[in-house]
């Protein structure tokens, strides 16, 4: 709930800020982003508990479908949820008529701030732990299943990594370079961005007891991650080579800084 409020209130502070809207206006209004977090909401609930059926225990679907209802229960998934706000932002576009790459980099840019609670709140579970380590900072989990052995807290590794790391990434593009004015980049960089440290991060996280042993190491985290990258460097390229429209004149930029106004302008 904290990263969804938080999030919202930051992209919606982005909108209103023109200086941020060099030769776009903003794609939505500050009104819209407020019908948008229900939207949003929907997406990560229904995405992140689909996806850790589909991806990690699709057993449930033929065993017990009711247990898959039951989410006080645990077991949700980054990719499952990003794929559910995906699907929700591209309806909420269509429906609202608006762009959606445009709309995408608004919401990745606040990602982050989610992905730092969601990690907190593992490490503060003692789930989702890493592999066995002798490294000083190593930690005991209390899990019986951790095998009671010093692990490496690959939570806190993602906390900073996926979340303040990755923020301060996006936060560079937004408001150093403005790149909310090339369609596509940030939501490009965000993908790009997350699927390579949760890649790297694979390495010392614990993989599920209840999945099967891939080759060349794999895991499933990173097999899903990989077209995030490859989908990311596409995103940045194609918004880095397409044109940039003519810089916005005084007025549209200081209506811009008004998406409510801007809106509204003839």
């Amino acid at each position: 709930m904290a990263a969804i409020l938080l999030g919202w209130r930051y992209v919606v502070a982005m909108v209103r800020n023109k200086k941020l809207w060099t030769h776009r206006p903003p794609t939505a209004t500050a009104l819209e982003i407020d019908d948008l977090i229900l939207w949003l909401t929907m997406g990560i609930i229904v995405g992140g508990r689909l996806g850790h059926v589909l991806f990690y225990t699709p057993q449930l679907i033929w065993k017990d479908p009711i247990e898959i209802l039951k989410t006080w229960h645990g077991g949700m998934s980054f990719h499952g949820g990003a794929i559910g706000v995906f699907l929700a932002g591209l309806a909420f576009a269509r429906f609202k008529k608006i762009d959606a790459l445009r709309l995408g980099d608004l919401i990745v840019a606040a990602e982050p701030i989610g992905g730092f609670f969601v990690r907190l709140a593992n490490f503060i579970n003692g789930e989702l732990w890493g592999r066995p380590t002798k490294l000083p900072w190593g930690m005991v989990f209390p899990d019986p299943d951790a095998g009671g052995v010093p692990r490496h807290p690959s939570q806190l590794y993602e906390a900073a990594l996926e979340g303040i790391v990755l923020f301060c990434v996006l936060r560079w593009a937004t408001h150093g370079k403005h790149w909310l004015n090339r369609r596509g980049v940030v939501m490009g960089m965000f993908l790009a961005g997350y699927g390579i440290i949760r890649i790297s991060l694979e390495n010392v996280r614990e993989p599920d007891v209840y999945m099967p042993h891939f080759p060349l190491g794999l895991t499933m985290g990173m097999m899903l991650s990989i077209p995030m990258v490859l989908i990311g460097a596409f995103l940045i390229w194609r918004g880095l080579k397409e044109p940039l429209p003519p810089a916005l004149s005084d007025e549209e930029a200081h209506l811009a800084g008004d998406a409510e106004a801007a809106a509204k302008a003839p």
